[in-house]
């Protein structure tokens, strides 16, 4: 099998035609339908349908023209990295708000000492957004909290982050202490995000009845900031990792760290298959394990734990 077969396989598929391709590759229609029929020799098995209208992939045929395409993207990167010398290209990175505030920074200086032709992108959204995003192909790695309806994905325990009791300092039965557990929280108003939002409200929720705990829910905020301007002016309390407060810098809010052994949110490292990801992708997810590392050796993530068996 040769790289020019993949090359006018996927060509064809493209443009649903073996004369159109062929005057697009510049070749004669014959020699591209002999090159054709030996691919389906090799393989043993038929990729196109020969239509009157033009060609259509066949069931094979179609996962061939998807892996075809990888082949030929890897093929072209490692192309330009060889002519270079130099690490290149574009790499897209999904992350929650309160992730992002902690880790986007560090992040995007990294890759730039490092791999400065590198090209990040950050795309914030919720944790079950961002997979969505991983599993459409439309980012490449991620961090996220849950990733049960990936598919094709490579997934490493990262972290595990404790939550805080957020609340003004002079929210009524808001706790003096530096921990608090959670069956002294049942009177206290608070806001939090809705069940849709995604794992962090499931993971309260199934804490607070472990506890038997009846929460006093005043509000439901999906918005970060929205939700911190209502716990701000004094409406109820939260309860969030400490990397919410990344971009808050408020002293009139108090973090209470929750006592009791569970709930702590996990972290994930979840990128695209190794197969899929380019070697800029590659690159970038060993630079995001790092960064990670660090900020919580330097102890600039509060409140979070690394797992000891991650691996990149």
């Amino acid at each position: 099998m040769e790289l020019r077969q993949l090359r006018y396989f996927v060509r064809v598929v493209d443009m649903r035609s073996m004369g159109r391709a062929a005057a697009d590759l510049d070749i004669v229609t014959s020699t591209l339908s002999q090159q054709i029929s030996s691919l389906e020799g090799e393989l043993s098995t038929r990729l196109l349908q020969r239509l009157s209208t033009g060609v259509l992939p066949t069931e094979a045929g179609l996962d061939f023209y998807r892996q075809a395409q990888l082949i030929l993207r890897q093929v072209e990167a490692a192309t330009r990295i060889a002519q270079t010398g130099r690490l290149s290209g574009d790499v897209s990175v999904g992350l929650s708000p309160t992730t992002s505030s902690v880790i986007a920074v560090p992040l995007i200086r990294a890759m730039r000492e490092r791999y400065s032709n590198v090209r990040l992108r950050i795309v914030e959204g919720l944790s079950g957004h961002v997979t969505a995003l991983l599993n459409s192909r439309q980012v490449d790695l991620a961090i996220v909290f849950g990733v049960e309806s990936a598919r094709r994905l490579s997934v490493q325990p990262l972290l595990d982050e404790a939550l805080f009791l957020i609340g003004a300092a002079d929210l009524a039965g808001m706790p003096d202490g530096e921990t608090v557990r959670l069956e002294a929280l049942g009177s206290l108003p608070l806001i939090l995000p809705s069940e849709v939002a995604g794992s962090l409200r499931s993971m309260v929720s199934t804490a607070l009845r472990s506890a038997s705990v009846e929460p006093n829910i005043v509000a439901e905020v999906d918005g970060l900031a929205t939700l911190f301007d209502v716990v701000r002016a004094g409406m109820g309390a939260t309860i969030h990792p400490a990397s919410a407060l990344g971009r808050l810098k408020d002293e009139a809010l108090r973090t209470v760290r929750i006592a009791d052994p569970h709930p702590r949110r996990r972290n994930l490292l979840a990128s695209l298959s190794d197969d899929e990801l380019s070697p800029a992708g590659l690159a970038t997810r060993v630079v995001l394990a790092d960064v990670v590392r660090q900020l919580v050796a330097d102890g600039a993530w509060r409140g979070a734990t690394l797992i000891n068996s991650i691996k990149v």
